[in-house]
């Protein structure tokens, strides 16, 4: 809590007549607000706010958009997380999620309806790395006066893409991820770009145009113009719901920011590396990442990932069950269940992360048994690889369902999917 100067000034704080410190959980933290500030600005929006994590942050973004009775359309090529979120948790609160299987414009426009608040998708998607045409999406949603949100976690805090660049009116972000960079501070953060116009299509989102029964009639749109949805996302949501960043994590985000454009960097140059490594490996039976000519998505990550093609990539091992022991065998590898760290991770989603799927929400959202995902750390690429080179040759005796994993003497088999 902060000391006001005055009962006067209290008043207009908690008014929202002035801006300034009040709670923490309210108003901006001095440590939280440089966060805030310093995101908005690396992602080209207006304005951003601080959650306690990613989870949080995209909470915080649907909530302020969608009530009971609302619906979002979203592509189902979702981390594990989100997708459960969306499919479970958020119908419970009567908002709906149609999703399209995934990520054509056409599709997605044929989706939205007069309930519709927002439509979501991934900027580098996981597990599948499709990289959708954030810039035709957002035409096709703009044209029916939806907002478009973008979960840019894989983007790097707009190090390998800014989507408000290409359209979309909110980002949000695990900043646990490349963001720390360190798997060390759980946060997440939500970014306005300021570019929606709220009062034009007032008759889909009256709460920002409506008076708000909370503040004594206030219209938020009416009153705080382009950052009308940050302003009420904290004010209304983040209030009530109570997930703000505590300080200490934002000092730790920020610490990570300091290193963010070297760390994605050196992500970017050995996933690369390692991807190519692994179509050459024996043991190997696919790879999918969009930095590979073979990726299905290649061409339109050239066009939108300037700067890399992201930290984190997937590959199926031969004779698909064999994928826990390999990541099992790793030694320098670490297997955990995060990304974005500056050491090499490994897991096996189909046993973990999407663990509570069925098998067909499993596939749908793009995770097969044979899958392994890598977030591709900064140690030396020499160092990665060797590591893969020793558990691959110890796993070579992996069974799936009672058979052994057999490598063929030509060292390939038939080709899988890229993007299973």
């Amino acid at each position: 809590s902060y000391v006001f100067n005055d009962s006067a000034q209290g008043a207009r704080l908690f008014g929202l007549k002035e801006f300034g410190n009040i709670y923490s959980r309210i108003m901006n933290q001095p440590t939280v607000d440089v966060f805030e500030k310093r995101i908005a600005a690396l992602e080209g929006g207006v304005a951003a706010l601080a959650a306690s994590s990613g989870q949080a942050a995209q909470f915080l973004a649907i909530s302020t958009l969608a009530h009971a009775g609302d619906n979002i359309v979203s592509t189902s090529n979702l981390y594990g997380g989100t997708y459960n979120q969306f499919k479970v948790f958020f119908p419970r609160l009567g908002i709906k999620t149609k999703f399209v299987d995934g990520d054509k414009p056409e599709d997605i426009a044929a989706a939205i309806d007069e309930k519709t608040k927002a439509v979501y998708v991934e900027s580098i998607g996981n597990p599948k790395y499709n990289i959708p045409d954030l810039e035709a999406i957002s035409k096709a949603a703009h044209e029916k006066g939806v907002p478009v949100v973008v979960d840019n976690t894989f983007g790097a805090g707009g190090y390998f893409i800014r989507p408000i660049d290409h359209g979309a009116d909110i980002v949000v972000h695990s900043a646990t991820k490349w963001i720390g960079g360190h798997g060390t501070t759980i946060g997440g953060v939500v970014v306005d770009s300021g570019k929606f116009d709220w009062g034009k299509h007032a008759a889909r989102f009256p709460q920002f145009n409506e008076p708000s029964e909370g503040y004594h009639g206030l219209k938020f749109f009416e009153t705080f113009g382009n950052i009308s949805f940050i302003i009420r996302a904290r004010v209304e949501i983040l209030r009530d719901v109570g997930a703000a960043l505590n300080p200490f994590a934002a000092q730790q985000l920020l610490l990570g920011l300091e290193t963010l454009s070297l760390r994605a960097e050196r992500h970017a140059q050995n996933a690369l590396a390692l991807a190519q490594y692994l179509e050459k490996s024996p043991y190997v039976s696919w790879v999918s990442y969009p930095g590979l000519e073979s990726h299905p998505y290649h061409e339109t990550a050239k066009r939108y990932l300037k700067r890399g093609f992201g930290g984190v990539l997937s590959f199926g091992v031969k004779g698909g069950g064999a994928g826990s022991e390999v990541v099992d065998g790793f030694k320098l590898i670490s297997n955990l269940a995060n990304v974005g760290d500056a050491k090499t991770l490994a897991i096996h989603p189909w046993s973990t992360t999407h663990e509570q799927l069925s098998d067909d929400e499993k596939r749908s959202s793009g995770v097969t048994e044979d899958l392994i995902r890598i977030s591709v750390g900064i140690e030396h690429i020499d160092d990665i690889i060797a590591d893969f080179e020793q558990s691959f040759k110890a796993a070579t005796d992996a069974t799936t369902k009672g058979e052994k994993t057999e490598v063929p003497a030509d060292g390939k088999e038939a080709e899988a999917p890229l993007a299973p």
